[in-house]
Parts: C-alpha cells; sequence; structure tokens
C-alpha cells in the first residue's frame, strides 16, 4: 500500500478521494485548512490518516506538513494536490484582487505543495505525481478569466514539469474534470451540463490512476466537445462566448 498525501480532503472529490483510498488501505496525509473537517475519517481509520493541516498558500505551513510526513514516513509514493478555488469576474467590474486570490490559491499554492512533495517522492516506491486542473483550459469561457487563467498555468506547468522529472521515474497525471456536483459548484447560476456527483467522479479517477496516464478527463463527451471548441479560429471562438456572455451589471 502507498502513502499518499493529498490536499483539499475535507469536501468535494477530494472528500470522496480520500475515503477510496482508505479503504483501499493506503496511508493518507489528509489536508485541509482546519482538522475538524477531517475528524471522521481520522476516527474511522485511526492507522491509516496523517492529519496534514495547513494553509497551502502559506509557505511555512506546507514546511511544516511536509515536515511532519516526512518524520511520520520518510518518504511519498502518491501526491495527489486537488486543493483550489473559484470566483468569478462579473461584466464590467474587472477585479483584480479576486484574480489574485485565485492564483494564489490554484498556482501558487500548488506550486509550494509542489516543491514540498519533489524530495519525498524522490525517496518514494514508483511516485506518481497527480495534480487536479480543469477542462475549462481547453475554451476561454464568460467571467472564468481567473478560475481559467489559474488552471491553464497549472496545465503549462504540470506538462512542462513532466518532461522534467520524467528521468528521475516520477510519473505525472493531469487530472481535467468538467463540472462536478461540489460545494463550489453549487454556487454557479448558469446550467452545467453533464454533471457528475464527487462519488462518480471519485470512482473514476481512482479506477485510472494505476495505469498512470498523462491525463484523466471526464466525462468523455463534453471534454471532447470543449477541445474541439477551444481548436476553432479565435473569431468562431470569440462568437461562441459573446453568446454565453452576460451583460454587464449596473
Amino acid at each position: 500500500m502507498s502513502r499518499c498525501w493529498l490536499t483539499g480532503a475535507s469536501s468535494g472529490i477530494g472528500a470522496a478521494l480520500a475515503l477510496r483510498l482508505l479503504e483501499q488501505g493506503h496511508q493518507v496525509a489528509l489536508g485541509a485548512r482546519r482538522a475538524d473537517s477531517l475528524a471522521a475519517l481520522s476516527a474511522r481509520f485511526p492507522d491509516q490518516v496523517l492529519l496534514a493541516v495547513g494553509d497551502l498558500d502559506q509557505p511555512g505551513q506546507v514546511a511544516q506538513i511536509a515536515e511532519q510526513i516526512e518524520q511520520a514516513w520518510g518518504a511519498l509514493d502518491q501526491v495527489i494536490l486537488n486543493a483550489g478555488t473559484c470566483e468569478y469576474l462579473e461584466p464590467g467590474h474587472f477585479d483584480p484582487a479576486l484574480v489574485e486570490r485565485v492564483m494564489r490559491t490554484n498556482l501558487n499554492g500548488t506550486s509550494l505543495c509542489l516543491a514540498a512533495a519533489l524530495p519525498l517522492l524522490r525517496r518514494g516506491r514508483q511516485p506518481h505525481l497527480v495534480v487536479m486542473g480543469s477542462s475549462v483550459s481547453w475554451l476561454a469561457l464568460p467571467r472564468a478569466g481567473a478560475y481559467g487563467a489559474s488552471k491553464a498555468a497549472l496545465r503549462y506547468l504540470v506538462e512542462s514539469l513532466r518532461i522534467d522529472l520524467v528521468g528521475e521515474g516520477i510519473d505525472v497525471t493531469l487530472v481535467s474534470p468538467g463540472f462536478v456536483d461540489t460545494p463550489l459548484t453549487r454556487r454557479n447560476d448558469f446550467p452545467m451540463p453533464q454533471l457528475w456527483s464527487v462519488e462518480r467522479a471519485a470512482d473514476h479517477i481512482i479506477a485510472r490512476l494505476p495505469r498512470r496516464p498523462l491525463e484523466i478527463a471526464f466525462p468523455g463527451t463534453f471534454t471532447r466537445i470543449l477541445r474541439l471548441l477551444g481548436a476553432l479560429p479565435p473569431r468562431w471562438r470569440l462568437a461562441l462566448g459573446r453568446r454565453m456572455a452576460r451583460k454587464p451589471q449596473s
């Protein structure tokens, strides 16, 4: 069984992944901002759970988590960087602070975790790095500039890092989900085609992780359509986006 660090384990896809990994017998360092959000899993699997509590955009706290894992296990075999956030830019009200918040969590926080995790993965058995991206990185959508930019940056970072790590024997998988029913997406006030439950999403990911694919994208039809639309000429993509866009709020 593997030693795994899973971030964003308190809700959504992360919570569903945590349960499945623990049920499979893995040792899992569960990441969240508060320990109380992980209490149920910790009580149910006391010999497998390591609480890795901290704010992932704070370098000192990430370093403390890595030190805690190192002291407990000495190495990591798998890292699943799942933690993230989403906020939308409203037309006519560009908010740079919002962009900074989303980038700080989704990109900078992931980068800090990467720096902390890679030394531990290098000591692990058949090390595997998994990063949660998004299918939105294939096609620019209205209001999603901050979130999409953070996930597009993550895609490039992961694909570049994969090249650098292949010689070290570290496999890298990018996960690109469509819409999944999570606390974040429940705030959305627009249609979410092919919405999956977190249980279905977690089962899909867990079933494919042993094969260590370069990418896990789902739902299949939705993500294939996004890829095709993202390959359209720029003016066509602009016309499509305008049809979906909202009018500026007064």
